[in-house]
């Protein structure tokens, strides 16, 4: 095939974006797999907890599946080096395995903690080289005219993973511990089935370009990123969040289990979230007619900073109107900047300098986890409660403080950052 032919073929599909077949390909196969993710997500946790009986633990284990996040500023490189699509088919092969060694194990009785941390931190490695391989690719599957669209489509899909996933998650458990794994592993295997069937390259075709060191590329994507204000503010004041987002799903938990609610009524608790996510991606894109990407993030942070403290009620049902508002809020800031972040990257940065803006979370992120654990267990709900609404309330004034916070517009409204 000659270049011409080969990137004409990689150009997206004129028209709707629904006529687009590798983008519905790509789409459905992620969302049935994000749904399996979404229950063995709830499914890590509790089963450690129904183990151990230790919020600590559970803790541990959801910092081993966060801490290979610090592998982003390389993987981000690597990507850019390599065949996305493969990146991909190769990562979700090998979580399928990872997930189906845990029925296994218990189905033959052998299931143990060790086990389960592995488990969680192949997961979490395999997860960061995917993730970077398809948000780089999603601008070569659809138009930029499309790309709002797409990127809400993402936040429809993370609402229906917090809709379904946590809603089977309680029956599945319930019914029987492998259960979960096993659904999640099959939907991996979808998701490499959908892969297959897409027929453009996920890069753009680039020229031979000699050999450069790893650490030379790495440093290219970090200083591109550095020198965007607004990315570069994100960046920063989303160490201090990650420290306390995090861990909403282990509060929760231990929330519920203290006031003994049902597995099943758990799973829907969780799914309230979904709900109100599901209704906020489909209206973010319309929201952008009155509110910049700046008043965006800074709305959506003081009402997370607003809304921490509600967990302080901690019954089954203040929780889940909780979760129900998180789930609404939220969108509202992921549409706008994951489109600008993604408009603005240079095609053949993309890779790293996505990889470079994860690096700052890819530590606080792991360890906000564990030190929610911690908290929780040695000084209570409470305190973890009103922490972390301190810290949130702190975050939310460092972003309406920010200039270049403020000023951010979409790249069709204002001149390339870049420039």
């Amino acid at each position: 095939m000659s270049k011409t032919q080969e990137t004409t073929q990689a150009r997206p599909t004129r028209g709707s974006l629904w006529r687009n077949r590798n983008y519905l390909l790509l789409w459905s196969g992620q969302t049935i797999s994000s749904i399996g993710g979404g229950i063995s997500l709830i499914a890590f946790p509790w089963l450690v907890l129904s183990f151990t009986g230790s919020p600590l633990a559970a803790g541990l284990a959801g910092l081993l599946r966060t801490l290979p996040n610090i592998l982003y500023l390389f993987a981000g490189a690597l990507v850019d080096r390599w065949n996305r699509k493969l990146v991909m088919i190769i990562c979700d092969s090998g979580r399928a395995l990872s997930l189906f060694s845990i029925p296994l194990a218990l189905w033959l009785g052998h299931l143990t903690l060790g086990q389960l941390y592995l488990n969680a931190s192949l997961e979490g490695i395999l997860q960061v080289f995917f993730s970077l391989a398809y948000v780089s690719s999603l601008p070569q599957v659809v138009r930029k005219e499309h790309l709002m669209l797409a990127t809400a489509q993402e936040e429809v899909t993370e609402s229906i993973t917090g809709l379904l996933g946590p809603a089977l998650a309680g029956p599945l458990f319930a019914v029987a511990r492998l259960l979960p794994f096993l659904f999640d592993a099959c939907s991996y295997v979808i998701s490499v089935v959908s892969l297959l069937f897409i027929g453009i390259p996920f890069q753009a075709v680039r020229e031979p370009a000699q050999a450069r060191h790893l650490w030379q590329e790495v440093g290219e994507g970090l200083r591109w990123m550095w020198r965007q204000p607004v990315i570069r503010a994100m960046n920063l004041l989303n160490i201090a969040a990650a420290l306390v987002v995090p861990g909403e799903t282990l509060i929760a938990l231990v929330l519920l289990r203290a006031a003994h609610t049902p597995d099943i009524w758990i799973g829907l608790i969780f799914a309230s979230g979904g709900v109100g996510a599901l209704v906020s991606a489909t209206l973010a894109p319309a929201a952008q007619r009155f509110l910049s990407v700046g008043q965006s993030i800074i709305l959506v942070r003081w009402l997370f900073a607003l809304l921490w403290p509600c967990y302080l009620f901690g019954q089954p049902l203040a929780l889940g109107l909780l979760n129900t508002s998180l789930g609404f809020v939220d969108p509202f800031e992921d549409v706008p900047y994951f489109s600008y972040r993604l408009a603005v990257i240079p095609e053949a940065l993309r890779g790293r300098v996505i990889g470079a803006c994860r690096l700052f979370t890819s530590l606080s992120n792991p360890l906000g986890q564990l030190c929610t654990g911690a908290v929780l267990q040695y000084w209570g709900v409470q305190p973890t409660i009103i922490l972390g609404t301190i810290i949130l309330v702190l975050v939310a004034l460092g972003f309406t403080l920010n200039p270049h916070i403020r000023a951010a517009r979409f790249p069709q409204q204002t001149p390339d950052p870049a420039k």
